[in-house]
């Protein structure tokens, strides 16, 4: 299946927060939209990766979200190697995106930072042909997306880009809302995170 935009994200809910509003609008424009987690998000201070899992599938089918792959690097500790800078290829390979959505350059978490550079030097490589990669034994050919966009996330940056999502707020909203391990519930007994607020969730 090729898509028009792969949505990558280090992970699990980080492209909901981010860019389920520019997601939803441009599948609702007709263009085909695949999500890529890196992680599993298996050292968030609440919930597990099994939930995790579960939830990002929960947000893939409410945003009708044909294709959402997990890379199971991890969490806290990838690196910037030759293997996760393949898995990234074989992906970007396999959907042939015109379009990237990675993970913000600088931020708080310094998984993101480090996430969108090896994001981008992945896009970069799969478009190079002499990087043998294969997907069900059957070779894949080269491909470069024409951009990478960088989503904002924690940090406050200047954008070169503004996506209008009027209209996209409160179905954003929803899919933020089905990571529930990760946002406000007063019954929660886990310990609380920058996120789990009810003054963040307003």
């Amino acid at each position: 299946m090729k898509l028009d935009i792969l949505a990558i994200g280090v992970h699990p809910d980080d492209l909901e927060l981010s860019c389920a509003g520019t997601i939803l609008k441009h599948i609702s424009l007709g263009y085909k939209v695949g999500i890529a987690d890196l992680t599993q998000g298996e050292l968030g201070t609440r919930g597990s990766a099994k939930l995790r899992l579960e939830e990002a599938e929960a947000a893939r089918i409410f945003m009708n979200i044909p294709v959402r792959e997990n890379l199971k690097m991890s969490d806290g500790f990838f690196s910037h190697n030759e293997e996760n800078l393949l898995k990234i290829v074989k992906v970007v390979r396999k959907y042939k995106p015109e379009i990237i959505l990675a993970n913000a350059i600088s931020d708080r978490h310094p998984d993101h930072g480090r996430a969108a550079k090896l994001i981008a030097d992945a896009a970069f490589l799969s478009g190079l042909i002499k990087i043998q990669t294969e997907e069900g034994g059957v070779g894949q050919d080269a491909w470069r997306p024409k951009a990478i966009y960088h989503y904002i996330q924690d940090h406050n940056l200047q954008p070169d880009l503004v996506v209008d999502i009027t209209g996209f707020v409160e179905p954003k909203m929803e899919a933020i809302l089905k990571f529930r391990s990760q946002f406000f519930d007063p019954d929660a007994t886990e310990p609380s995170t920058p996120i789990s607020g009810e003054s963040f969730l307003k």
